[in-house]
């Protein structure tokens, strides 16, 4: 055992989140006095390029905030322009707006699981190692993420960064014997989903409970995925337009990034699986109430390590919706509503896989963008990553050097903070006083 009541936890350099990024803990007289998740990475600037582009260009430009969600800033963006051209998406172009976003939720979810946070619960370093002792199991992963990829490309034109997405819908409707193909690789895909419930069901679990305020959309009688109201834990809900009244940004001196908190809320807000789960269980499909209830999840969820239960869970829900939708699917008349440029400001927010993703732009009589405002779920769940890094690594201060390391890791990794790819989380350095 190499504990101290004095210590300091360094990384420079986190390698597996999108950006980056640093750690820091400092333990005196056996308190956590100071956490910090130091986020350095120059800013992109994507909210000052947006600024003079035609009101037709941000979702093809957000799309490629992030490689991994695509989909969510392109859904997010439609809905803020449409909502000032007056246009709102229903029938089967909703639907296929829906579709698309179940391929993301999949793909996502499956990388999540299988390739960046399982092998923490089984002790493997990555999903390299994983797979030398466990094919089978990273196959399946893959395979999740082959039939994901499948709907994206169908509807979307590819599969990463999507370019048959518009403002009003699409640039071209696939027939419904295009998409009668990938019915047949859901219904094995939903197998596997439901193999992954079990499975990470059997994980060990740390005994941690969050409380922070939770934020995520609602659609009464859905479970929300593309569109809905905000609500929070505490009782709060707003629409979309009423969203920077109730979530403020601030800047805080050791990140680039901005932190957002819940306006006369003292604590911090989470948004993400847990935040979904919790608000909307009972919106659940069939198949995916009963897997969430067999892992032993009741209506709510507040431990940040099961939510790679969650995340499961609400793999099968995208699944089972995906297949709904393909079987009632009817092609539109048109691949898109007509959205006329006029002056205004829009609103848009989705769930991206991680939570809560919120545009806001304002345009002028021509469609010509004067201002944006994107927020992304892991702005919102800075605050919350780090309060709750503080309460673990306090209750396990006896840890030696490697367990703590891995604890910290893990406690991360819970909230898939826009993690893009390598296989070690964090190199870190404990210096001793």
């Amino acid at each position: 055992m190499t504990h101290r009541a004095d210590r300091t936890l360094v990384t420079k350099g986190l390698a597996r989140v999108e950006g980056e990024g640093a750690m820091y803990v400092r333990v005196n007289a056996g308190q956590v006095e100071e956490v910090r998740l130091d986020i350095y990475e120059p800013p992109r600037f994507f909210e000052a390029f947006l600024r003079g582009r035609s009101y037709t260009e941000p979702p093809d430009i957000t799309a490629r905030i992030c490689g991994i969600c695509p989909v969510a800033y392109q859904t997010s963006a439609c809905q803020a322009i449409e909502a000032v051209c007056g246009v709102s998406l229903t029938g089967p172009l909703a639907d296929l707006r829906r579709l698309l976003y179940c391929g993301e939720w999949i793909s996502s979810h499956a990388l999540h699981i299988y390739m960046l946070h399982a092998p923490d619960f089984l002790g493997y370093p990555g999903a390299v190692e994983l797979a030398q002792d466990h094919r089978e199991i990273v196959e399946r992963g893959l395979a999740l993420r082959r039939t994901a990829n499948a709907i994206m490309a169908t509807i979307g034109g590819r599969s990463i960064h999507p370019v048959n997405v518009r403002v009003g819908g699409f640039y071209r409707a696939p027939t419904a014997s295009e998409l009668a193909p990938l019915a047949g690789q859901l219904e094995g895909a939903l197998e596997l989903a439901l193999e992954t419930v079990r499975w990470v069901a059997g994980f060990d679990f740390p005994d941690f409970s969050c409380e922070h305020e939770l934020l995520s959309l609602r659609m009464p009688g859905s479970y929300p995925i593309e569109r809905g109201t905000l609500v929070t834990s505490g009782g709060l809900e707003f629409t979309p337009a009423q969203y920077e009244e109730h979530i403020i940004e601030e800047q805080v001196p050791h990140s680039m990034a901005l932190h957002a908190r819940l306006a006369g809320h003292s604590g911090h807000i989470m948004t993400g699986p847990l935040a979904r789960y919790t608000l909307n269980s009972q919106w659940l499909t069939p198949l995916a109430a009963q897997a969430a209830s067999a892992a032993g999840l009741g209506p709510t969820c507040r431990n940040p390590f099961q939510s790679i239960i969650v995340r499961a869970v609400e793999m099968v829900c995208a699944i089972e919706e995906a297949i709904r939708l393909i079987a009632d699917y009817q092609q539109p008349a048109r691949p898109f509503e007509e959205a006329t440029a006029r002056a205004g400001t829009g609103h848009g927010v989705s769930e991206a896989p991680r939570g809560v993703l919120y545009h806001r732009y304002e345009l002028d009589a021509a469609g010509i963008v004067r201002s944006a405002r994107i927020v992304p779920p892991t702005s919102q769940n800075q605050g919350a990553i780090q309060e709750d890094l503080r309460g673990f690594v306090q209750d396990r201060l006896d840890f030696d050097d490697h367990s703590l390391t891995h604890a910290c890791e893990q406690a991360i990794r819970n909230y898939d903070p826009c993690i893009s790819c390598a296989t070690h989380f964090l190199d870190l350095r404990i210096d001793r006083r």
